[in-house]
């Protein structure tokens, strides 16, 4: 009896010490721990006592495509303005006319955004509304005015810049932008005020382009002549503003220079100076593509003229009332900036190349 107990003993030992190894992890194995139970930690840091808990971050906006229809490889109005002045002419809108424009792009669902920000694809613009560039040549006192009232400096309100940002207060959700390119010797002619001017636009979300030193055709130059119009202009620009990146080109009368010539149109080097432009602004008279369509070039951007005169179908309110007419013509943001969401037929107009990180999503 004794060693019948004795044998049953020494097996129940064995087993015990069996399912202990069993339940022993052997190197190399891969263990998840257990988590661990809140009552045996320490002390919750304040940030966790309850009561500080933080809300949490509310959920992305689901978008219906269907409904909205975006389409972020759409076309693009670069606006072309010259002069604001009480007639109305052909290169010259009245500031009444300026006003209308502003508030007909608004209430059509149109956004302002700047330049850099178009042609970079960083198109930061409401869900179901569509970026627009405003663009002024020549730097006219008309264009940026500064008068004296009272003893005290004012904008003028009249002026193209006034007639903005009055019209950003009235409407801030409008956006902001506006490229002025300018030539020397006297941009927007009060020559004590350039230094003045310059700082205001900049801090403001303007932007200062390249329109040549002394509006040159560069059509007519050298390849030497062009490489001096285009950096004696980045060099003065950069006398009032240091190390200002003059990224953008206008070119005068809307001519590029001729042949192999042209690529001192994009970049080049007089005296030291150099200047690279990264876009070159035609005068033109059709919506821009897409920054990620097929047809982009950067050095060949077509404008549309802000005018009602002498248009034959191609001015502001003709293609405003095409894009009524044919809205799957027009850029439509999604409203997320990380996206490029178009529909399924656009796929082989897009340039999947230049989407760099940004998802693209088709419907």
């Amino acid at each position: 009896m004794i060693k019948f107990k004795a044998k049953y003993a020494l097996t129940f030992m064995l087993i015990i010490v069996l399912l202990l190894g069993a339940c022993t992890p052997q190197a190399g194995t891969n263990v998840t721990p257990p988590a661990k139970n809140p009552d045996q930690t320490q002390q919750p840091a304040p940030q966790d006592k309850p009561g500080d808990e933080k809300e949490p971050e509310p959920a992305a906006p689901q978008i219906d495509y269907t409904t909205m229809k975006p389409n972020e490889n759409g076309q693009i109005m670069l606006l072309m303005y010259h002069g604001i002045s009480n007639k109305e002419e052909e290169w010259v809108r009245t500031p009444e006319n300026f006003r209308k424009d502003l508030e007909n792009l608004y209430q059509k669902g149109y956004r302002l955004i700047t330049l850099k920000d178009y042609i970079d694809n960083n198109i930061k613009v409401e869900a179901g509304y569509t970026p627009v560039v405003i663009t002024f040549d020549d730097g006219l006192q008309n264009q940026y005015n500064i008068i004296e009232e009272n003893g005290e400096k004012k904008i003028d309100p009249n002026c193209a810049v006034g007639i903005i940002e009055e019209f950003k207060k009235k409407h801030p959700d409008f956006g902001q932008g506006g490229s002025f390119f300018v030539y020397y010797s006297n941009p927007f002619r009060q020559k004590e005020l350039i230094k003045e001017k310059y700082d205001f636009l900049i801090k403001n979300g303007y932007e200062i382009g390249n329109h040549s030193y002394t509006h040159e055709n560069l059509g007519e130059l050298s390849a030497e002549g062009v490489q001096k119009a285009l950096a004696l202009n980045v060099k003065y620009t950069q006398e009032y503003l240091p190390g200002y990146d003059v990224f953008a080109l206008a070119l005068p009368y809307g001519i590029a220079p001729k042949d192999e010539k042209f690529q001192y149109a994009i970049s080049g080097e007089y005296e030291g100076t150099k200047y690279n432009n990264r876009v070159i602004l035609r005068v033109g008279s059709n919506p821009a593509p897409a920054p990620n369509h097929i047809k982009f070039d950067a050095a060949r951007l077509p404008r549309i003229r802000a005018s009602e005169i002498k248009m034959g179908g191609t001015g502001i309110y003709d293609y405003l009332a095409s894009f009524e007419k044919h809205p799957e013509k027009r850029y439509i943001s999604d409203g997320n900036p990380n996206t490029i969401v178009i529909p399924e037929k656009e796929q082989e107009n897009i340039n999947k190349d230049s989407i760099s990180d940004k998802q693209l999503i088709t419907y």
